[in-house]
């Protein structure tokens, strides 16, 4: 392999005005230092992704594009999502590019495991995972739930790398694999390990926020998990089964519980158990249907083949083809 190669860093962004000038600042640093190493070429990229942002975000990625020549950016249509945003970094950034990297632009993730993802990679590494090595800048709630999402993963046989997020590297070739993945409800963390090639870890601290809010509250965190689950297992659907198996058994012990206290004469009126009874099934009917709905409603998504993201300005494709024709 080759030791100078093209590195792309595409960073996701929605209404991150507040740390744009940070972020730019230090990846920038990040790529000079790797240019001056003579690990990477003069030509790699940092690819912002506009998702679709409500403030000046795309104002300074356009403004920042043109005073420093290792940015540049791309500016979705309307608001895609943060999958949908890497998706659409990995897609314009992979046409020409080596390897690369995904970050979010908060800068939570340590960029300084940069470099020591790009020694992997030179050392024949196709995909690279950022690990944390702990969770001290989250809240007890988040660590907690984050253990148990990734435990119930593991039981539904889903292969993540646990405490790993959407930091990481990926050769071109990976990246062209994981393209040729055509789902809509998109979860990378779960496509990425079906890529295979070989992979490597590399630890990190993860920090604080810099600056601005989390644009993952808990609404969204849940509806992240839910999408991770019934992306990649149906084990909910025959959970399902074998809860309505359970509770069918249930009721032929208390059918003939009751018909021997019938012949014994010891009828009493049952209307707290029977009301009981009527509501405990009632909610777990409904659970069982909005369970396979969201597997339905998946498959609704999936067959209307709806493009994943749209993009409405391409700074990087425009810079590279001016750099081809120097």
């Amino acid at each position: 392999m080759s030791d100078v190669f093209k590195l792309s860093i595409v960073v996701p962004c929605y209404n991150e005005e507040e740390v744009l000038h940070e972020t730019t600042k230090e990846l920038t640093a990040i790529l000079q230092s790797l240019v001056t190493d003579n690990k990477i070429s003069k030509d790699s990229k940092i690819v912002f992704v506009d998702d679709g942002s409500k403030d000046k975000t795309w104002s300074l990625i356009s403004e920042f594009s043109k005073e420093h020549s290792f940015v540049s950016g791309v500016k979705l249509s309307r608001n895609f999502g943060h999958q949908g945003a890497l998706l659409a970094g990995v897609t314009t950034a992979s046409k020409d590019s080596d390897a690369v990297i995904t970050i979010d632009a908060d800068l939570q993730d340590d960029v300084n495991a940069i470099p020591k993802m790009v020694d992997e990679y030179l050392n024949g590494a196709e995909v690279v995972y950022g690990v944390r090595n702990n969770r001290d800048t989250d809240t007890a709630f988040k660590r907690g739930t984050a253990e148990m999402f990734y435990r119930f993963m593991g039981f539904l046989g889903v292969n993540l790398v646990p405490d790993s997020a959407d930091y990481r590297l990926m050769s071109q070739r990976a990246c062209q694999v994981l393209l040729s993945y055509r789902e809509r409800n998109l979860f990378l963390r779960g496509i990425v390990p079906l890529v295979g090639f070989k992979s490597a870890k590399v630890y990190y601290a993860r920090k604080e926020r810099f600056a601005g809010e989390s644009k993952y509250p808990l609404k969204k965190m849940i509806k992240f998990a839910m999408d991770g689950i019934t992306s990649f297992s149906i084990v909910p659907i025959k959970m399902i089964m074998g809860l309505g198996f359970f509770i069918v058994l249930i009721s032929i012990v208390l059918l003939i519980y009751s018909l021997v206290q019938k012949i014994n004469g010891n009828v009493v009126n049952g209307w707290s158990s029977l009301m009981i009874s009527i509501w405990a099934l009632g909610g777990v009917q409904l659970i069982s249907i909005s369970v396979i709905g969201e597997y339905v409603g998946k498959i609704f998504s999936e067959v209307k083949q709806r493009p994943r993201f749209t993009i409405e300005r391409d700074i990087y494709t425009e810079k590279t083809q001016e750099e081809n024709k120097r």
